[in-house]
């Protein structure tokens, strides 16, 4: 009876000591790691390939030909013969102003004329001198002159075949110096993007270029390199490239906004997985981990292009060579590193 209370205290005893134990292991939390272990890291191997250099640039659609129609001088308009939007042919007379002047004018022709008919019959029979004969010829000759001119003041025809894209007055208004209409040929039309001049002797004269509007998600269109203008802009170093589009459908229209992708070769360069990238903090600099003899180093890159998921990379990674594309968080300059078999 005394060893069976023995043993029943004993037991009591060992399982009041383990609890105990457990309790302490609890308070204590989980094990820390080792702060010394190497970080498991995962490797790629990169290598250069041919990338296109494609740049993108910003720009507005314009006429290829933008004319404003308007009298040389201040005048009543009579009447508009076109609106908005209407297509026009060369020659076709548009706006018509007031005629009261031309019709004098005309008047005083048509009795400078009868002039110079009596004077040049009695000329040809010795009636007036050679210099009474040239004074109403050159009086002739200015009126025509004159009358001509007001003449193309007074009908006012379009110089180009294109679209009427503004209209400022109404029948009846005084012309006051904005023009009274705005022609534009808008078949083929234009757009001129700024290049920086490291690629001044890259661009020639026909290159093609793809086009691409928000009015039309999901299309493009193709220019080409119409003009290189002969100068570089000393603030911005770069020079306008000018550039022509058929719009024989007529879609694009001045005012648009678009964005012209031009093609400057290829050029070898490393292509990096987009998951090596890391951006340094408090900086805007962009680096990778390169692996070699257990550890890895910090090397500062330029990135290039972004193409899908992996990034061109313009210098800062050397052909061949091993970078880490996943446990970058616990990595540092110079640390050895295990590497996920």
């Amino acid at each position: 009876m005394k060893a069976f209370r023995f043993s029943g205290i004993a037991l009591c005893a060992m399982l009041l000591f383990a609890a105990c134990g457990q309790k302490k292991q609890a308070a204590a939390g989980p094990m820390a790691p080792d702060p010394n272990a190497k970080p498991l890291v995962k490797l790629a191997k990169v290598t250069t390939e041919p990338v296109a250099q494609l740049q993108v640039y910003s720009a507005t659609i314009v006429g290829e030909i933008k004319n404003n129609i308007a009298p040389s001088t201040p005048g009543r308009i009579s009447k508009i013969r076109v609106e908005v939007g209407d297509k026009v042919s060369k020659g076709q007379v548009l706006v018509e102003m007031d005629e009261t002047t031309l019709s004098q004018q005309e008047m005083q022709l048509k009795n400078l004329e009868t002039e110079f008919n009596r004077i040049d019959q009695l000329y040809k029979v010795g009636g007036v001198s050679k210099s009474e004969w040239d004074n109403v010829n050159l009086q002739l000759e200015v009126a025509r002159k004159s009358f001509q001119t007001l003449k193309e003041n007074t009908r006012l025809e379009s110089p180009i075949e294109g679209v009427v894209t503004a209209r400022n007055y109404d029948n009846g208004d005084l012309y006051s110096g904005q023009a009274i209409l705005v022609v534009q040929k808008i078949a083929p039309v234009k757009l001129t993007i700024n290049v920086s001049e490291q690629y001044y002797s890259k661009v020639k004269k026909g290159d093609e270029l793809t086009i691409e509007l928000d009015a039309y998600p999901g299309e493009t269109f193709t220019g080409k390199v119409s003009l290189i203008y002969p100068t570089i802009d000393a603030m911005t170093h770069t020079f306008p490239v000018e550039i022509n589009v058929p719009n024989n459908d007529l879609k694009l229209r001045p005012g648009m906004f678009a964005r012209a992708t031009l093609n400057l070769g290829t050029l070898d360069h490393v292509v990096v997985p987009d998951l090596a990238i890391e951006k340094r903090a408090g900086s805007g600099d962009r680096f990778v981990y390169i692996y070699e003899n257990g550890k890895v180093s910090y090397n500062k890159v330029e990135l290039g292009q972004r193409l899908g998921d992996r990034y061109e990379l313009i210098s800062g990674v050397p052909n061949g060579a091993q970078i880490v594309i996943a446990g970058l968080s616990k990595l540092s300059d110079g640390r050895e590193v295990e590497v996920e078999k």
